[in-house]
């Protein structure tokens, strides 16, 4: 089958039962116990997502909320939460389903089915590359941080992007110029430079972290 599944719960013992499950049916199993282990694992491209409400740091409807417009992959969500106001902000933070615990094996098997049987959205969601939080999305080229667009110019999109596909690989500037404008394109090398200093800016900014590393006389690289 080959379908990857991500499963996002704290609770280890339940993580261990439906991981064994889904692996007797067939399904690479993905595990998570938070929120920035749930970013980390994105860059593998799960077909769908079993996401715990009450999980530790961010709850699972706002990790939902600042995922989904990057994932478009089913997410259903596992909780104990029973009441019907519980479940309308689980589908308006973007869920697919809501299973209530504690539930079947045999029910989550047939739901986990039926969503990646109607899941044919155009693989919307291309292919996405995390680090440590920010989702970089090849497909739209667009740059994420908590479901927020981080806004970059053509120029320094094409940096970022360049650069994490590249992670812990060192360039000097008049190498990325000449990989991403081309040999036969007039200007400076220079223009790395200023570039680079506008993505940090903008970055640490919003998230708080810097991405970008200077390798003192070679160059830059982006932080594994």
């Amino acid at each position: 089958m080959g379908y990857r599944i991500l499963i996002a719960d704290d609770e280890a013992m339940l993580v261990d039962i439906l991981s064994a499950h889904l692996e007797r049916e067939g399904y690479v199993v993905l595990r998570a116990k938070n929120s920035g282990e749930v970013m980390d694992k994105l860059g593998a491209r799960p077909d769908l997502i079993l996401l715990d409400i009450n999980m530790p740091g961010m709850d699972g409807l706002e990790l939902c909320r600042a995922i989904r417009d990057a994932v478009s992959c089913p997410i259903l969500f596992l909780t104990a939460r029973i009441s019907e106001q519980d479940k309308i902000r689980g589908f308006q933070a973007g869920g697919d389903d809501y299973i209530t615990k504690p539930f079947s094996l045999s029910e989550l098997s047939a739901r986990i089915a039926a969503h990646l049987r109607r899941d044919r959205r155009q693989q919307r969601d291309g292919q996405l590359i995390t680090s440590r939080g920010l989702i970089v999305d090849l497909t739209g080229r667009r740059v994420l941080w908590e479901g927020v667009e981080i806004r970059f110019s053509r120029r320094e999109y094409e940096v970022i992007e360049f650069l994490v596909m590249n992670q812990g690989q060192i360039f000097d500037r008049e190498r990325m110029y000449e990989l991403i404008w081309g040999l036969d394109a007039e200007g400076d090398s220079k223009v790395i430079k200023e570039h680079i200093r506008k993505i940090r800016q903008k970055l640490l900014e919003v998230t708080g972290q810097e991405f970008i590393e200077t390798v003192w006389g070679m160059g830059y690289r982006w932080k594994k």
